[in-house]
């Protein structure tokens, strides 16, 4: 699900002019998905936040965000 959820967000920024990278060096912008469902993946997330301070400290114009996707049946 995460992975879908990214292709998704993917799609909008890339719409947005922003493309994928694999070098975080090379990011304007960072998204961290999570599954708030599953606390292995939240501690990830979390370790992940924590060394986004490094790369702030790098690149203080990085933007890094979370997001979890929450889904509803229209």
């Amino acid at each position: 699900m995460n992975f879908s959820d990214s292709e998704i967000v993917a799609s909008i920024l890339n719409e947005q002019g922003y493309n994928t990278t694999l070098k975080v060096e090379e990011a304007d912008l960072i998204l961290l998905n999570t599954c708030s469902i599953r606390e292995k993946a939240e501690q990830t997330v979390r370790n992940r936040l924590s060394t986004s301070k490094t790369w702030k400290k790098d690149k203080p114009s990085l933007t890094v965000g979370v997001f979890s996707a929450v889904w509803q049946n229209a």
